[in-house]
């Protein structure tokens, strides 16, 4: 996202529920499969800004995953944040591949994730290269994301960083809960002002057959005026994002 000034700013979600943006540690799977997302949102979130200027999201995406562990997948959402920094693109698109596997108790994750815009004419460009690497124990999972690219259009934030911390409590009946918190670091002369810390606490529930929900209050404490809309709606506040998924 850009301000609609000359400073740039970001491209987050609710974080698990956005799908792709959200993997975390597992072992591999037992059998190879292909599997495909679709949902609405009321708000597109990623980590803790709003992609989609507070408004209704709709996202859909596809995954392989390999019996060996390795996995491949691509993700996208309509946004706004491009349009609102003068670019010209309306969606996002995400393209990732990894491998997951166990040592013992301690799960792992490792794998490289592009965030592309198509078209958006922002200079710096607002493409994004980031590997990751997570590792769960128990109900905990720990991530960190390392940018090798400049970070959503801001200059000279190459090697930029997100930490992310959270768990996974099940709750019985097909309810889950999720808390969150992550540290965005933008590196690079004059960027820091856009680090911040985002938290969240997500309430999942399964109905089965594939179609799930969520409902998740999620804040930052970004400082005032460095993530807002054309309008000067602060987009980092806290707020409630539901959200409907089916998965098939």
């Amino acid at each position: 996202m850009k301000k609609i000034s000359s400073h740039v700013v970001f491209a987050l979600t609710l974080g698990a529920a956005a799908g792709a943006m959200a993997q975390t540690a597992a072992p591999a799977a037992p059998e190879s499969t292909l599997a495909f997302n679709v949902g609405a949102f009321s708000e597109y979130r990623y980590r803790g800004i709003s992609q989609s200027r507070l408004k209704p999201a709709l996202q859909a995406g596809l995954d392989y995953t390999d019996k060996s562990g390795f996995y491949v997948g691509a993700w996208g959402s309509d946004i706004w944040w491009i349009k609102d920094a003068r670019g010209d693109a309306n969606v996002e698109l995400d393209f990732y591949g990894g491998y997951k596997g166990a040592v013992g108790d301690v799960a792992y994750d490792v794998g490289y994730l592009r965030y592309e815009y198509p078209s958006n004419k922002l200079r710096p460009n607002a493409n994004t290269d980031e590997f990751y690497g997570a590792v769960t124990v128990g109900l905990f999972t720990a991530k960190y994301s390392h940018a090798v690219s400049n970070l959503f259009g801001f200059s000279g934030s190459k090697n930029s960083g997100y930490l992310d911390l959270s768990a996974a409590f099940d709750l019985g009946n097909g309810y889950s809960l999720t808390p969150h918190v992550g540290r965005q670091n933008v590196s690079g002369k004059g960027n820091g002002i856009y680090s911040y810390t985002d938290t969240a606490l997500t309430l999942g529930k399964d109905f089965g057959n594939g179609l799930s929900a969520s409902a998740a209050i999620i804040g930052t404490d970004a400082k005032a005026g460095s993530y807002v809309s054309p309008t000067n709606k602060d987009l980092g506040k806290s707020g409630l994002v539901v959200g409907l998924k089916y998965t098939f």
